[in-house]
Protein backbone atom coordinates (compact mmCIF):
# COMPACT_ATOMS: atom_id res chain seq x y z
CA UNK A 1 0.00 0.00 0.00
CA UNK A 2 1.58 3.13 -1.37
CA UNK A 3 2.17 5.69 1.69
CA UNK A 4 0.00 8.12 2.25
CA UNK A 5 0.30 11.90 2.21
CA UNK A 6 -0.70 14.37 4.56
CA UNK A 7 -3.10 15.87 2.70
CA UNK A 8 -4.92 12.73 2.34
CA UNK A 9 -4.88 11.77 5.60
CA UNK A 10 -6.71 14.68 7.07
CA UNK A 11 -8.92 14.48 3.92
CA UNK A 12 -9.56 11.07 5.19
CA UNK A 13 -10.13 12.25 8.49
CA UNK A 14 -11.94 15.01 8.20
CA UNK A 15 -15.31 13.79 6.37
CA UNK A 16 -18.72 15.42 5.78
CA UNK A 17 -18.72 16.41 9.75
CA UNK A 18 -15.65 19.02 10.00
CA UNK A 19 -16.14 21.82 12.00
CA UNK A 20 -15.28 25.18 10.05
CA UNK A 21 -13.09 27.23 12.32
CA UNK A 22 -13.56 30.64 12.97
CA UNK A 23 -10.53 33.04 13.19
CA UNK A 24 -8.72 32.62 16.00
CA UNK A 25 -8.37 36.72 17.43
CA UNK A 26 -12.59 36.19 16.86
CA UNK A 27 -12.70 33.07 19.43
CA UNK A 28 -9.89 34.70 21.46
CA UNK A 29 -12.18 37.66 22.11
CA UNK A 30 -15.53 35.60 22.29
CA UNK A 31 -16.94 34.36 25.65
CA UNK A 32 -16.98 30.92 26.54
CA UNK A 33 -20.19 28.44 24.52
CA UNK A 34 -21.64 25.38 25.97
CA UNK A 35 -20.15 22.31 23.16
CA UNK A 36 -19.48 18.75 23.53
CA UNK A 37 -16.37 17.21 21.74
CA UNK A 38 -14.69 13.88 22.10
CA UNK A 39 -11.57 12.47 23.29
CA UNK A 40 -10.81 9.18 21.79
CA UNK A 41 -7.32 7.40 22.64
CA UNK A 42 -5.52 4.42 22.07
CA UNK A 43 -6.76 2.65 19.41
CA UNK A 44 -4.06 0.82 18.24
CA UNK A 45 -5.47 -0.57 15.27
CA UNK A 46 -4.45 -3.03 13.62
CA UNK A 47 -5.38 -6.20 11.07
CA UNK A 48 -5.45 -8.85 14.02
CA UNK A 49 -8.24 -9.33 16.43
CA UNK A 50 -10.65 -7.27 14.89
CA UNK A 51 -9.06 -4.29 15.99
CA UNK A 52 -10.10 -2.52 12.64
CA UNK A 53 -14.19 -3.61 13.10
CA UNK A 54 -13.80 -2.89 16.86
CA UNK A 55 -12.49 1.06 16.17
CA UNK A 56 -15.08 1.49 13.50
CA UNK A 57 -17.94 0.17 15.64
CA UNK A 58 -16.17 3.19 18.39
CA UNK A 59 -15.89 5.37 15.28
CA UNK A 60 -19.57 4.77 14.12
CA UNK A 61 -21.37 5.36 17.45
CA UNK A 62 -19.09 8.80 18.51
CA UNK A 63 -20.36 10.28 15.31
CA UNK A 64 -24.50 9.99 16.73
CA UNK A 65 -23.82 11.86 19.50
CA UNK A 66 -22.89 15.47 17.70
CA UNK A 67 -19.68 16.82 19.05
CA UNK A 68 -18.17 19.62 17.58
CA UNK A 69 -14.75 17.57 16.90
CA UNK A 70 -12.78 15.01 18.37
CA UNK A 71 -9.13 14.73 19.50
CA UNK A 72 -7.54 11.33 18.80
CA UNK A 73 -5.11 11.18 22.40
CA UNK A 74 -2.05 8.81 20.43
CA UNK A 75 -1.31 5.22 20.02
CA UNK A 76 -3.33 5.63 16.82
CA UNK A 77 -1.61 2.07 15.77
CA UNK A 78 0.14 -0.73 17.04
CA UNK A 79 2.77 -1.06 16.64
CA UNK A 80 4.78 1.52 15.26
CA UNK A 81 8.25 0.52 17.07
CA UNK A 82 9.07 -2.52 16.30
CA UNK A 83 7.96 -3.44 12.85
CA UNK A 84 9.21 -2.59 9.26
CA UNK A 85 8.53 0.97 7.53
CA UNK A 86 5.93 -1.15 5.05
CA UNK A 87 4.04 -2.41 7.78
CA UNK A 88 3.65 0.74 9.88
CA UNK A 89 2.60 2.50 6.59
CA UNK A 90 0.30 -0.34 5.96
CA UNK A 91 -1.14 0.21 9.78
CA UNK A 92 -1.66 4.65 9.29
CA UNK A 93 -3.25 3.60 6.06
CA UNK A 94 -5.64 1.38 7.67
CA UNK A 95 -6.27 4.15 10.39
CA UNK A 96 -7.16 6.86 8.15
CA UNK A 97 -9.99 5.00 6.26
CA UNK A 98 -11.22 3.65 9.68
CA UNK A 99 -11.50 7.36 11.08
CA UNK A 100 -13.64 8.37 8.22
CA UNK A 101 -16.13 6.98 10.01
CA UNK A 102 -15.97 9.42 12.62
CA UNK A 103 -17.42 11.96 10.36
CA UNK A 104 -15.95 14.75 12.71
CA UNK A 105 -13.01 17.40 12.31
CA UNK A 106 -10.12 15.30 14.04
CA UNK A 107 -7.01 16.40 16.23
CA UNK A 108 -4.39 13.99 16.88
CA UNK A 109 -1.34 14.10 19.28
CA UNK A 110 1.15 11.27 19.00
CA UNK A 111 1.91 8.10 20.87
CA UNK A 112 4.60 6.36 22.23
CA UNK A 113 3.27 2.96 19.44
CA UNK A 114 2.91 6.16 16.85
CA UNK A 115 7.03 6.34 16.06
CA UNK A 116 8.22 4.36 13.04
CA UNK A 117 11.11 1.86 13.54
CA UNK A 118 12.23 3.52 16.65
CA UNK A 119 13.35 -0.42 17.83
CA UNK A 120 16.00 -1.94 16.39
CA UNK A 121 14.19 -4.76 15.52
CA UNK A 122 12.21 -2.82 13.55
CA UNK A 123 15.25 -2.89 11.01
CA UNK A 124 15.10 0.90 10.54
CA UNK A 125 17.45 3.31 10.91
CA UNK A 126 17.64 7.25 12.15
CA UNK A 127 18.22 7.60 8.28
CA UNK A 128 15.80 5.90 6.74
CA UNK A 129 12.58 8.07 5.76
CA UNK A 130 9.52 7.88 8.00
CA UNK A 131 11.86 7.16 10.87
CA UNK A 132 10.69 8.28 14.72
CA UNK A 133 8.22 11.17 14.36
CA UNK A 134 8.73 12.49 11.00
CA UNK A 135 6.10 10.12 9.68
CA UNK A 136 3.74 11.44 11.80
CA UNK A 137 4.91 14.86 11.23
CA UNK A 138 4.21 14.07 7.76
CA UNK A 139 1.13 12.69 7.24
CA UNK A 140 -1.09 13.04 10.50
CA UNK A 141 -0.21 16.51 11.71
CA UNK A 142 2.15 18.50 13.85
CA UNK A 143 3.92 16.46 17.02
CA UNK A 144 2.30 19.67 19.06
CA UNK A 145 -0.36 22.60 18.45
CA UNK A 146 -3.13 24.79 20.19
CA UNK A 147 -6.67 25.51 18.43
CA UNK A 148 -9.43 27.97 19.72
CA UNK A 149 -12.76 26.32 19.73
CA UNK A 150 -15.92 28.35 21.16
CA UNK A 151 -14.01 30.93 23.44
CA UNK A 152 -11.86 27.88 24.97
CA UNK A 153 -8.09 27.47 24.12
CA UNK A 154 -6.68 23.73 23.34
CA UNK A 155 -3.27 22.85 23.56
CA UNK A 156 -2.35 19.18 22.17
CA UNK A 157 1.30 18.05 23.23
CA UNK A 158 3.75 15.72 22.59
CA UNK A 159 4.82 13.52 25.63
CA UNK A 160 7.25 10.89 24.41
CA UNK A 161 11.20 11.84 24.54
CA UNK A 162 13.48 9.51 22.75
CA UNK A 163 16.15 8.66 24.53
CA UNK A 164 20.04 8.22 22.42
CA UNK A 165 19.63 4.28 22.65
CA UNK A 166 16.68 4.54 20.18
CA UNK A 167 13.93 3.85 23.58
CA UNK A 168 11.04 5.87 24.90
CA UNK A 169 10.28 7.49 27.68
CA UNK A 170 7.77 10.23 28.89
CA UNK A 171 8.88 13.95 28.46
CA UNK A 172 8.58 17.49 27.09
CA UNK A 173 11.65 18.66 25.59
CA UNK A 174 13.26 22.09 26.20
CA UNK A 175 11.52 23.49 22.57
CA UNK A 176 8.55 22.38 23.36
CA UNK A 177 8.37 23.67 26.39
CA UNK A 178 9.44 27.37 25.25
CA UNK A 179 6.68 27.01 23.17
CA UNK A 180 4.35 25.85 25.72
CA UNK A 181 5.19 28.84 27.75
CA UNK A 182 4.81 31.11 24.61
CA UNK A 183 1.32 29.98 23.77
CA UNK A 184 -0.04 30.19 27.34
CA UNK A 185 1.44 33.99 27.83
CA UNK A 186 -0.88 34.92 25.12
CA UNK A 187 -4.19 33.42 27.30
CA UNK A 188 -5.70 36.06 29.49
CA UNK A 189 -6.52 34.24 33.25
CA UNK A 190 -10.28 33.82 32.21
CA UNK A 191 -9.49 32.09 28.80
CA UNK A 192 -10.91 28.45 29.15
CA UNK A 193 -8.14 25.88 28.69
CA UNK A 194 -7.96 22.57 27.72
CA UNK A 195 -4.49 20.21 27.13
CA UNK A 196 -4.29 16.59 25.55
CA UNK A 197 -1.23 14.67 26.21
CA UNK A 198 -0.80 11.34 25.82
CA UNK A 199 1.53 9.98 28.42
CA UNK A 200 -0.22 11.38 31.81
CA UNK A 201 1.04 14.74 33.22
CA UNK A 202 -0.46 12.93 36.53
CA UNK A 203 -1.14 9.75 37.40
CA UNK A 204 -1.85 7.24 40.75
CA UNK A 205 -1.37 4.30 38.20
CA UNK A 206 1.21 2.96 40.02
CA UNK A 207 -0.57 2.32 43.36
CA UNK A 208 -3.41 0.34 41.92
CA UNK A 209 -1.27 -2.56 41.24
CA UNK A 210 2.44 -4.13 42.10
CA UNK A 211 4.71 -3.14 39.83
CA UNK A 212 7.06 -5.26 38.34
CA UNK A 213 10.01 -2.55 39.04
CA UNK A 214 9.63 0.85 40.64
CA UNK A 215 9.73 3.84 38.02
CA UNK A 216 12.68 5.29 36.63
CA UNK A 217 13.80 8.73 36.68
CA UNK A 218 13.01 8.61 32.39
CA UNK A 219 9.85 5.82 32.80
CA UNK A 220 7.31 4.74 29.74
CA UNK A 221 4.56 4.99 32.08
CA UNK A 222 4.12 8.81 32.76
CA UNK A 223 5.41 12.61 31.83
CA UNK A 224 9.40 12.07 33.79
CA UNK A 225 9.71 16.30 33.89
CA UNK A 226 5.97 17.10 34.81
CA UNK A 227 7.18 19.09 37.25
CA UNK A 228 8.62 21.73 34.71
CA UNK A 229 4.70 21.91 33.56
CA UNK A 230 2.76 22.11 36.75
CA UNK A 231 4.02 25.70 37.28
CA UNK A 232 2.78 27.27 33.54
CA UNK A 233 -0.50 26.46 34.25
CA UNK A 234 -0.49 28.67 37.47
CA UNK A 235 -2.49 31.70 37.14
CA UNK A 236 -4.14 30.56 34.06
CA UNK A 237 -7.72 28.73 33.86
CA UNK A 238 -6.66 25.10 33.18
CA UNK A 239 -10.69 23.62 33.29
CA UNK A 240 -9.32 19.68 32.37
CA UNK A 241 -5.82 17.58 31.08
CA UNK A 242 -6.80 15.13 29.12
CA UNK A 243 -4.82 12.30 29.10
CA UNK A 244 -3.87 8.13 27.70
CA UNK A 245 -1.38 5.66 27.59
CA UNK A 246 -3.20 3.89 30.43
CA UNK A 247 -5.72 2.40 28.96
CA UNK A 248 -8.07 2.80 32.69
CA UNK A 249 -10.08 6.08 33.83
CA UNK A 250 -8.67 8.18 36.38
CA UNK A 251 -9.83 11.68 37.56
CA UNK A 252 -6.71 13.11 39.63
CA UNK A 253 -7.18 16.54 41.29
CA UNK A 254 -3.72 18.61 41.87
CA UNK A 255 -3.32 22.17 42.48
CA UNK A 256 -7.14 22.98 41.56
CA UNK A 257 -6.73 21.24 37.65
CA UNK A 258 -8.31 17.65 37.08
CA UNK A 259 -6.62 15.42 35.63
CA UNK A 260 -8.83 13.18 33.48
CA UNK A 261 -7.35 9.81 32.07
CA UNK A 262 -9.49 8.21 29.53
CA UNK A 263 -10.26 4.23 28.98
CA UNK A 264 -8.81 3.05 25.69
CA UNK A 265 -10.68 2.49 22.45
CA UNK A 266 -8.87 -0.80 22.51
CA UNK A 267 -9.98 -1.79 25.95
CA UNK A 268 -7.27 -4.68 27.07
CA UNK A 269 -5.61 -4.09 23.28
CA UNK A 270 -8.62 -5.82 21.87
CA UNK A 271 -8.41 -8.79 24.42
CA UNK A 272 -11.36 -7.54 26.71
CA UNK A 273 -11.94 -5.49 29.38
CA UNK A 274 -8.88 -3.60 31.03
CA UNK A 275 -8.63 -3.84 34.75
CA UNK A 276 -12.61 -3.30 34.81
CA UNK A 277 -12.93 -0.39 31.99
CA UNK A 278 -14.61 -2.12 28.38
CA UNK A 279 -13.64 -0.88 25.21
CA UNK A 280 -14.64 3.07 24.89
CA UNK A 281 -14.01 6.69 24.75
CA UNK A 282 -14.66 9.83 26.36
CA UNK A 283 -17.34 12.53 26.07
CA UNK A 284 -16.31 15.82 27.00
CA UNK A 285 -18.55 18.75 28.13
CA UNK A 286 -17.85 22.44 27.99
CA UNK A 287 -20.42 24.48 29.98
CA UNK A 288 -20.56 27.51 31.78
CA UNK A 289 -17.02 27.68 31.29
CA UNK A 290 -16.68 24.06 33.11
CA UNK A 291 -15.18 20.62 31.82
CA UNK A 292 -17.27 17.61 32.55
CA UNK A 293 -16.79 14.22 31.28
CA UNK A 294 -18.67 10.65 30.66
CA UNK A 295 -17.22 7.53 29.21
CA UNK A 296 -19.10 6.09 26.78
CA UNK A 297 -18.64 2.09 25.86
CA UNK A 298 -19.61 0.76 22.51
CA UNK A 299 -20.19 -2.71 23.30
CA UNK A 300 -17.34 -4.34 21.24
CA UNK A 301 -16.65 -8.01 22.35
CA UNK A 302 -13.49 -9.63 22.15
CA UNK A 303 -12.50 -13.49 21.03
CA UNK A 304 -11.34 -14.12 23.88
CA UNK A 305 -10.61 -11.92 27.35
CA UNK A 306 -6.23 -11.99 27.52
CA UNK A 307 -4.53 -11.96 30.40
CA UNK A 308 -4.23 -8.38 31.93
CA UNK A 309 -0.94 -6.27 30.34
CA UNK A 310 -0.49 -5.61 34.27
CA UNK A 311 1.77 -3.08 35.25
CA UNK A 312 3.48 -3.14 32.07
CA UNK A 313 4.67 0.84 31.66
CA UNK A 314 4.97 0.89 28.03
CA UNK A 315 1.17 1.24 26.98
Amino acid sequence: MPPLSRRRFLSLAAATGAVAAAPASLLAQAPSHDFTFLHVTDTHLQPELHAAAGCAMAFKKARTLHADFAIQGGDHIFDGLAVPAARSTELYSLYAETEQQLGLKTYHAIGNHDVVGLNPKSGMSPQDAGFGKSYFQDHVGPLYQSFDHKGVHFIVLDSIGIAPDRSYYGFIDDAQIAWLKADLAKQSPATPIIVTTHMPLVTAFPQYMEMQAPLAVRNTLSVSNAYQIYPLFEGKNVIGVLQGHTHINERVEWKGVQYLTSGAVCGNWWEGARMGFAEGFTVCTVRNGRLTTHYETYGFKADHQGAEHGAKPSA
